[in-house]
């Protein structure tokens, strides 16, 4: 197994989760961008040996995009699934990444593969799909950061059992920079809390905080031969915010936690 395989338990997610396949329920993860959503269902691929056929959801997604389309193939029209039809057909998990980001109109193709029904309309193919025992949707999604114009209809979350996601305590942070970039348990140390201080100051400076993904970014530059305010800067702070204040503000929180000296 490699490290990009290993994933750190918080809480009860993974029983949740075997909670809701045994049942044949879709699940909504939620929690900030990072956190190891994505981790965690392809986690739970390999725990129940089922192929994660994921989703990035985005604006210009259409239920098209989602189930298959005809196209022109050699002179022919022929039918092509999209990747639901796919995971329907496959018995896989299907995964769509930040659902909160695709249009309404989209989602609605799910409906019937969220309720008893666990069917779907190929209107356009005249077909219809009975998904196996072993199919599994799963959606995720950031409530606390999403834009003001976009959310998920009530109606819509109440389709799912819910899975919150948040941050690993510290002491287990650290050692995901430790597994995955191979850096020392006191560099591991100083950029969680350095990561811990600007996530606490979110209120104040209001962006999305930094994410364990970055701070694993940073741990691989500072392993590489970057000393750890380089890395930070370019890994953690930069992406954070263009606003020059704020990056100001973000640096001087740094500078109290991390070392000018490489690892």
């Amino acid at each position: 197994m490699t490290s990009n395989d290993l994933y750190f338990s918080n809480g009860s997610e993974v029983q949740l989760f075997e909670w809701a396949y045994a049942q044949h329920m879709p699940v909504m993860l939620t929690g900030p961008t990072g956190c190891g959503k994505t981790r965690f269902v392809e986690h739970m691929g390999q725990l129940l040996g089922r192929e994660v056929i994921t989703i990035s959801c985005h604006d210009d997604l259409t239920s098209a995009d989602l189930v298959g389309r005809f196209m022109v193939t050699g002179g022919d029209v022929v039918w092509v699934d999209g990747p639901l039809t796919k995971a329907v057909k496959t018995g896989a998990i299907c995964y769509l990444d930040e659902v909160v980001e695709a249009r309404h109109d989209s989602l609605a193709i799910l409906h019937s593969l969220t309720d008893h029904r666990r069917t779907l309309f190929l209107d356009r193919a005249g077909e219809t799909l009975h998904a196996p025992e072993s199919f599994m949707l799963v959606c995720s999604y950031n409530p606390a950061y999403r834009s003001s114009l976009k959310d998920l209809k009530p109606s819509f979350r109440q389709r799912f059992v819910t899975v919150p996601m948040t941050y690993l305590p510290p002491q287990r942070e650290a050692e995901v920079l430790m597994t995955e970039a191979g850096v020392g348990a006191d560099v591991a140390q100083r950029l969680v809390n350095c990561a811990l201080s600007i996530r606490q100051a979110d209120d104040a400076f209001h962006f999305e905080p930094p994410s364990t993904r970055t701070l694993v970014a940073a741990a691989r530059f500072i392993a590489a031969g970057a000393d750890e305010l380089t890395a930070a800067q370019a890994c953690i702070l930069a992406p954070l915010s263009s606003d020059g204040a704020i990056h100001e503000g973000l640096y001087e929180i740094a500078t109290a936690h991390l070392s000018g000296t490489s690892a």
